[in-house]
This record gives structure tokens, C-alpha cells and sequence, in this order.
């Protein structure tokens, strides 16, 4: 697959989950940009959904926990903390 098809396959997904994602506890924002490694940014697309903070799977209620994969697109959960508009 493209870079462009993989672009607008991960666009699509977000379009469809992304109101379902944001209702999750802790999902601050959902976005589409590079997977990350170590702190680092690899060259993997995804779908990034942001949260306050990370905490443990097994501290998550089921319904609010966030799958590595969705519809077939990578997903990377990434702490960027509180967000607030300037």
C-alpha cells in the first residue's frame, strides 16, 4: 500500500471512530502521525490518540481501554497531558 493510500485509509478510520475514542476516560485529543519508540518518532503512520497520561492496561475499565489496532490501522497512544486553549 501507498504512503497516500495508507494516509487516507488511517483518515478514514479516524472519521469513523474518532467521536467513540474521545469518550474514552483520559482521551484528550485523536490525530494521525508517527508511531513513537522510545520517545522517539519512527516512520510508521498511525492513528495517535493523546491522552493525560498513560496508566496500565489492567487499570483501565474495559470499555475505556484503547486497541493496538483499529480496523486494520496501527494505533499509538501518546501522554501529552492536560491540553487548554490560549
Amino acid at each position: 500500500m501507498s504512503s497516500a493510500e495508507t494516509l487516507a485509509r488511517i483518515r478514514e478510520v479516524k472519521r469513523r471512530r474518532e467521536a467513540e475514542l474521545l469518550r474514552k476516560a483520559n482521551v484528550v485529543a485523536v490525530g494521525i502521525g508517527y508511531r513513537q519508540r522510545g520517545g522517539r518518532s519512527t516512520d510508521e503512520l498511525c492513528l495517535v490518540v493523546s491522552v493525560r497520561r498513560k496508566v496500565p492496561m489492567e487499570s483501565l475499565a474495559p470499555e475505556d481501554r484503547i486497541p493496538p489496532e483499529i480496523d486494520g490501522v496501527p494505533v499509538d497512544v501518546q501522554e501529552v497531558g492536560a491540553l487548554r486553549a490560549l
